[in-house]
């Protein structure tokens, strides 16, 4: 459903699909609709104190960069399943650990990249120092990851089940 190495992305047909249509959007009705506030903020006169054109010039280059992580998203995109519900750590999981075995100090996310990111749940990435050190491991077992101090954390992974969000 994500990241898995530097370069590709695995998306879900749905998701996939769901992108593409932002895309399409960003890059047809709302290039429309940004010009045109663009020209009718300029035709109100001196462009240094138009607070209208410079809101407007900022949302363009706002969308400009979604479409342009869009782009590079799609391009890398290999549309697939969800990761199978074999016990081990895979993006598109949640997942939920316990800190250094303590069975009550829990912790439930979604290993996923930012596209997936919900309300519902946290969400790390799986280049994340977390979320890389829990890939691949099953449920049962401890992994190791590294904290911003250079410091080692363990943790066990409690359960891994596909996301269904």
């Amino acid at each position: 459903m994500t990241q898995t190495s530097e370069n590709v992305t695995w998306l879900t047909q749905e998701a996939y699909n769901k992108l593409k249509e932002e895309l399409a959007y960003l890059t047809g009705p709302a290039r429309t609709e940004i010009s045109a506030k663009i020209a009718a903020a300029r035709e109100e006169g001196d462009l240094r104190e138009n607070g209208g054109y410079h809101a407007a010039k900022e949302e363009q280059g706002k969308q400009e960069l979604r479409v342009r992580q869009l782009t590079q998203l799609l391009e890398n995109a290999k549309v697939g399943e969800a990761p199978a519900a074999d016990g081990a750590v895979a993006p598109g999981m949640v997942v939920t650990i316990a800190f250094d075995g303590d069975e009550d100090d829990t912790l439930s996310f979604l290993l996923a990249s930012r596209e997936y990111a919900s309300a519902d749940i946290e969400t790390y990435s799986p280049q994340s120092p977390l979320g890389s050190g829990v890939i691949g491991h099953k449920v049962g077992e401890d992994a190791e990851y590294e904290l911003p101090n250079g410091k080692k954390a363990s943790v066990k992974i409690l359960e891994a089940k596909p996301y269904n969000g």
